[in-house]
């Protein structure tokens, strides 16, 4: 039997990083503006272009370091709507979107309407698509459907390819009917060639109250979801398509003016 010449041993192969327990994780108790910036660390680069578009009160960036990213801050006070928005396309490196989520917020008799504390300014700026109808034309929960969907067309076209789109967004109960609006809005976008990259929960540090409750049928929600997704370019099946991090920027690229 003739000898096989064997080459040198291969090295072994030695696994990357070190063990640790400080790592971002998917699911929080407290509020948004402890949660937000860990998100933006985790999936927007430092220097980023970022359009938050439903800025409000602008509590999400209360503890993210200024300077960290520019930020172009706007929502219907300042007359900008999400569904419509001044950006040129492919513009935006990443883009915050956080309507009313609940179909009270929208209806357009201001006797049936909810809205009380954080969202009471954005609920006076998107009641009934601010002219009389809801969002889109649709009732109840469909016209909340309706505003994420549309802004996420709006966003689609301002985001350049690979960028990211952090939506937040709760379910809730309308009409005795059970709506999973994450699952919708995940759905939604997926169709419009957004790719769902990450999930956060947020899970209010006080119990809610409940007045004049006769018999509870579903659970009370006392928590809410940070969704983010990143653009699938034209052409690439959302199915298919990967985690990546954003390429730099190409030289001349609009900067979201």
């Amino acid at each position: 039997m003739s000898e096989v010449a064997l080459g040198p041993p291969r090295p072994k192969r030695v696994q990357g990083g070190s063990a640790t327990a400080d790592v971002v994780l998917s699911a929080h108790g407290g509020g948004n503006a402890e949660l937000f910036p860990q998100i933006l660390a985790l999936h927007v680069p430092e220097g980023a272009v970022v359009a938050d578009v439903t800025y409000g009160q602008g509590v999400f960036w209360q503890r993210v370091p200024p300077g960290r990213y520019r930020l172009l801050a706007s929502d219907l006070a300042t007359g900008t709507d999400c569904r419509a928005l001044p950006h040129a396309d492919g513009a935006i490196d990443a883009l915050v979107l956080d309507p009313p989520y609940m179909e009270g917020l929208l209806r357009p008799k201001a006797g049936t309407r909810g809205g009380q504390g954080s969202h009471a300014g954005l609920r006076t700026y998107y009641a009934a698509g601010g002219g009389g109808e809801a969002p889109g034309g649709g009732r109840w929960h469909q016209a909340v459907l309706d505003l994420y969907l549309d802004a996420g067309r709006e966003a689609r076209r301002v985001l350049r390819d690979h960028g990211i789109l952090i939506v937040k967004c709760q379910d809730e109960v309308s009409a005795n009917r059970q709506e999973l609006t994450h699952v919708q809005i995940v759905t939604g976008l997926a169709e419009l060639g957004f790719y769902a990259r990450d999930l956060f929960v947020l899970v209010r540090p006080n119990r809610p109250g409940v007045a004049r409750l006769l018999r509870q049928v579903h659970a009370r929600k006392n928590h809410s979801y940070f969704l983010v997704f990143q653009k699938v370019p034209s052409g690439q099946p959302v199915s298919r398509y990967r985690t990546r991090d954003l390429p730099p920027r190409a030289p001349g690229l609009a900067d979201g003016g």
